[in-house]
């Protein structure tokens, strides 16, 4: 089922709402864009934030083999535990802002014990191959991958949730993010490729000598989810299907930083109505993301130097998102505050 782009009918009411509040003609900015751009995922004049979620999906990349991350394959295991037993930063965010969070293992190499609300298990594979070599994932594990993302979209808008923030953990994405990037925008692949977790110049340069190689094996793909299948990952397919869902929901959908915004990359080659529902967190220090941000016409809500991952971006924002529908709902009108409009 496909995104419906938002029904523009109430744009021109929304605007005067928030034109006519007790401030100059577009005083609070971004904050003024935001509540038009909820009011109308919401189709109403008084929005309303309900069981905000931040989902983070988990897997492990074959190509993390070949030497592209500063950090050792096993570390996804070990923060996925982390995450579960409430110490990483995105917990602590979480909390702090009142959002629920809910992780799920859809490919890491490793068993989980747990399968509780706040931590799922829809594992796919142990793991994606090395795309040096072969495609990362075969067709029928990118479909699972992308309808695990689907179900747990689905199960918490059933516990009536319409704003979801997601987040991701897998050592080696950034590779799998920079060629989706590559592929998707037609940028050079120099510029799509960034340090990670934090590479010196020497492993950065073997990064990019890997990455060429996996392009030029790719190069004739052209349909998103065949791109996907071969330089993606579990927790990057999870995403891609979980955003399409959220859009159909009618949900407000909150885009993290560098790997997330690779995943709507390809949810929008699949479905351009996913956009309309997106709001764009934060720019993270990550260099491909910024370009990101500009071919989607994005303006982020923060700049702060993030390049964490996990959905810490969507956390830090939140009260952003809610100070927006707050001034659409809670702030007085010139006219109801009997003070004088010019």
């Amino acid at each position: 089922m496909p995104a419906l782009s938002l029904d523009r009918s109430l744009q021109a009411r929304l605007q005067h709402l928030i034109d006519h509040k007790t401030k100059p003609l577009g005083a609070l900015g971004q904050v003024e864009t935001l509540a038009l751009q909820i009011g109308l995922i919401q189709q109403t004049e008084t929005p309303a934030l309900i069981n905000p979620h931040v989902l983070v999906f988990a897997g492990d990349h074959g190509i993390a083999a070949d030497g592209v991350s500063a950090y050792p394959a096993e570390v996804t295991y070990q923060m996925v535990l982390n995450f579960m037993s409430g110490g990483a930063a995105i917990n602590a965010f979480t909390r702090q802002n009142g959002l629920r969070l809910v992780v799920c293992d859809v490919g890491v190499r490793g068993t989980f014990e747990s399968n509780t609300p706040e931590f799922v298990k829809f594992k796919v594979q142990p793991g994606t191959q090395n795309m040096r070599h072969q495609p990362a994932m075969s067709s029928d594990d990118t479909d699972a991958a992308m309808d695990a993302g689907r179900l747990l979209v689905d199960g918490v808008h059933h516990r009536d949730c319409n704003i979801v923030g997601f987040g991701e953990m897998g050592i080696g994405n950034t590779s799998s993010a920079a060629l989706l990037m590559h592929r998707m925008l037609h940028i050079p692949l120099a510029d799509c490729v960034g340090r990670g977790t934090g590479l010196t110049d020497e492993q950065l340069a073997h990064k990019l000598t890997v990455l060429t190689e996996v392009a030029a094996r790719y190069a004739d793909l052209t349909d998103p989810t065949a791109m996907l299948a071969a330089m993606g990952g579990f927790e990057i397919a999870a995403i891609v299907g979980g955003m399409l869902r959220a859009a159909e929901n009618g949900m407000v959908i909150l885009v993290d930083g560098f790997i997330t915004t690779a995943a709507l990359l390809v949810a929008r080659a699949i479905d351009p109505a996913v956009l309309d529902y997106c709001v764009f967190t934060h720019q993270s220090d990550e260099a491909g993301h910024q370009l990101m941000l500009h071919h989607l016409r994005a303006t982020p809500l923060l700049t702060l130097g993030l390049r964490l991952g996990e959905g810490t971006g969507c956390a830090l924002a939140y009260p952003l998102v809610q100070a927006a529908v707050t001034m659409l709902t809670d702030m007085a009108s010139f006219e109801s505050a009997g003070v004088s409009n010019k």
